[in-house]
């Protein structure tokens, strides 16, 4: 028997995950890590500042951490870090620029760029520490003496001894942490055998015996990229290899890189939500490396990492294949995002990689907008023409930013890993049929 009943849409703290990976908020400078098998985010955040009145280019005044829930589901664990919660802090600078977070022994170890009220340096790098890779975390009084620069990005080597990297102009250096994770031994060295010009957004890594450094790498021509360098030593020398990413736009970028469930994953940033390159939202793709140890270039997509599964947001907009059909900025009193429009009659979107686990899947819902009379939509396995599971008869909701959420049955048990077509159908004729912004399997 058909069922269908309209309910309502909450938003939470629990946000999209294709790309951008979050937009219910700004989010810049993602350094992502991998802690006991589950992935996290510790970007920076952007906003628009109250007033322009001697306001900085970037506003930024606090931290937030994001977890992965869940197969495609970011979890916003909230601030963690306000500017005027900073020790040794100038207040309402709107200056917390990018962080980073690393794991040693049982202790998470949180170190972040800021404004110091002694005016010693532009930058110093301040540290906290927690129990708990989302905090809450007890920040020490201090920054770490001897440390001026911005961006700190951190390499924990096999033997267990840390390194932190730092700087941005057209030199980068390295020090050596103690034990503590708080203090540097000796003093800082520069960082030789990186290319000239501008340099920031330091991420070290470690693969197949080799060191990897990588960094926001500015060409006086193209603007911003990310480029990486080689050595068989954490201190360097290194070598320049390349390009991970060419600019994709005028503005910033900056990156981290993890492996995370056997796959090696590009995290950056880019601002089409705001069409403004101080408002930026980070991204995520997933990167390869040569057999040489080489990196390929990423190019940005708009389908990102993630594979929804149930209690998951499928954004259809961020398809795999489109065929008469649009994707455009979604109207109304909706998050920031994109729909499917202009549908026309037979007209499809494949998305890919949905995982419908065991089974367990019973209904699903569909957020969509319609300004005509009559209609449906279908959703169907891997084409056009496969196993029909779901169809959503469509009406008059108010008008085409007028949205509404419908949830219907499951047809019959769908299991494991699907490719998912949504079909549109008008049954008057009509040029639109209906609005799509996401769907989501419920058990």
């Amino acid at each position: 028997m058909k069922k269908y009943s309209i309910i309502f849409c909450l938003i939470s703290i629990y946000t999209f995950a294709q790309n951008p990976l979050v937009t219910h908020m700004y989010t810049a400078d993602p350094t992502a890590r991998v802690f006991d098998d589950k992935l996290y985010i510790y970007p920076s955040h952007d906003i628009v500042p109250v007033s322009e009145e001697n306001a900085p280019k970037f506003c930024m005044p606090d931290y937030h951490i994001f977890s992965l829930e869940n197969g495609a589901t970011w979890k916003d664990h909230g601030k963690i870090l306000d500017q005027n919660e900073v020790p040794w802090g100038k207040k309402n600078s709107l200056g917390m620029w990018a962080p980073d977070c690393i794991k040693k022994g049982d202790t998470y170890y949180y170190y972040y760029p800021a404004q110091p009220e002694d005016g010693s340096f532009f930058r110093r790098i301040g540290v906290g520490t927690s129990k708990n890779p989302a905090g809450p975390f007890k920040w020490e009084k201090n920054y770490i003496a001897g440390v001026k620069g911005i961006d700190p990005g951190l390499l924990l080597d096999d033997d267990g001894k840390a390194y932190l990297y730092y700087g941005g102009g057209d030199d980068i250096y390295v020090a050596k942490l103690k034990d503590n994770m708080k203090e540097i031994e000796g003093e800082p060295i520069k960082v030789e055998g990186l290319p000239s010009s501008y340099k920031e957004g330091s991420f070290p890594f470690k693969y197949n015996g080799t060191y990897y450094y990588t960094f926001a790498h500015v060409f006086p021509e193209e603007g911003y990229t990310i480029g990486y360098a080689t050595s068989k030593n954490p201190l360097g020398p290194f070598t320049y290899r390349g390009k991970i990413m060419d600019n994709i736009g005028n503005g910033t970028n900056h990156h981290s890189i993890v492996q995370y469930k056997g796959k090696w994953i590009l995290f950056y940033h880019w601002w089409e939500i705001s069409g403004y390159s101080r408002l930026r939202s980070m991204r995520a793709d997933y990167m390869e490396f040569k057999k040489d140890g080489t990196i390929k270039k990423v190019k940005p997509t708009l389908r990102g990492i993630t594979k929804p599964t149930i209690g998951d947001t499928i954004q259809i907009d961020r398809y795999n294949e489109i065929k008469g059909a649009k994707t455009a900025f979604v109207d109304g009193n909706e998050p920031k995002g994109w729909m499917v429009c202009d549908t026309k009659m037979m007209g499809q979107v494949k998305f890919n990689d949905v995982d419908f686990g065991n089974g367990q899947a019973k209904t699903i819902a569909a957020r969509f907008a319609c300004g005509q009379r009559k209609g449906s939509f279908e959703v169907r396995l891997d084409n056009p023409k496969g196993k029909l599971i779901a169809e959503f008869p469509v009406h008059f909701t108010g008008g085409w930013n007028t949205w509404e959420t419908m949830e219907v049955d499951v047809k019959e048990k769908v299991t494991g890993m699907q490719n998912i077509v949504v079909v549109f159908k008008s049954m008057w004729g009509a040029d639109k049929i209906a609005n799509l912004n996401w769907l989501i399997l419920k058990d």
